[in-house]
């Protein structure tokens, strides 16, 4: 059991570091300009000629701009409560600490990043939102991944049901795929932005599941069966 525990971090420590390692080679590459041509081609991939018109239907446009709200700070704040009730509810409460606590550092984390990168806005279509912060990495991409993961994680080990734990898990991240692509579309990130922020985001959620898992099996938070 010991063996396979130790195994399993690992291997979450390994994969935590080649996401934040692909992080940092994106960030350097948009230093050096070497990524441009292939934002702007994209972006452009998105438009019909027109900058201020997305491909597809209105409906496809329509909705974008509702998933993409799935990323807000908003939403994000309100499904982390949601799942800190829960937990409170199960009396699972150092579980329901730590899914606050993922959640906060998180965010900051992405703040910092914003900080440090300063990228601007795409400039090349038209914005479908408004949009006042940094570009990089996409803030929306990120904590939607850091949210989203980190929550279906930590809520997926609180499941003793494996197609209740996938189930989780699998929910996750097709949103945080869905909310990434609807940033490009809506023209207010770059793809690397986006790339950049499921990165930075997946590093977070690997990193917070297996401080859980390590705190779960000094009983310092619950377990599935408490």
């Amino acid at each position: 059991m010991t063996a396979g525990m130790n195994r399993t971090a690992t291997q979450t420590w390994i994969w935590t570091a080649v996401l934040t390692a692909a992080f940092a080679a994106i960030a350097a590459a948009i230093r050096g300009g070497a990524l441009e041509g292939i934002d702007r081609t994209l972006m452009l991939a998105l438009r019909t000629g027109d900058a201020h018109d997305p491909i597809g239907p209105a409906w496809v446009e329509t909705m974008f701009l509702e998933l993409t709200g799935l990323g807000s700070t908003t939403v994000i704040v309100l499904v982390t409560l949601a799942a800190a009730g829960f937990l409170l509810i199960a009396r699972k409460r150092a579980t329901a600490a730590l899914v606050v606590a993922a959640i906060l550092g998180g965010t900051l984390l992405n703040n910092l990043l914003k900080l440090i990168f300063a990228r601007p806005r795409p400039d090349v279509v038209a914005h479908s939102v408004e949009v006042t912060t940094m570009s990089f990495p996409s803030g929306h991409a990120m904590m939607s991944a850091a949210a989203y993961l980190t929550l279906g994680a930590l809520l997926a080990q609180t499941q003793k049901s494996g197609a209740a734990r996938g189930y989780i898990l699998a929910l996750a991240v097709v949103t945080v795929a869905l909310i990434g692509v609807s940033r490009v579309y809506l023209g207010v990130h770059w793809p690397t932005d986006v790339i950049a922020g499921w990165l930075a985001g997946g590093a977070w959620a690997l990193m917070c599941w297996q401080v859980a898992r390590t705190l779960r099996s000094r009983g310092a938070i619950e377990k599935a069966d408490d």
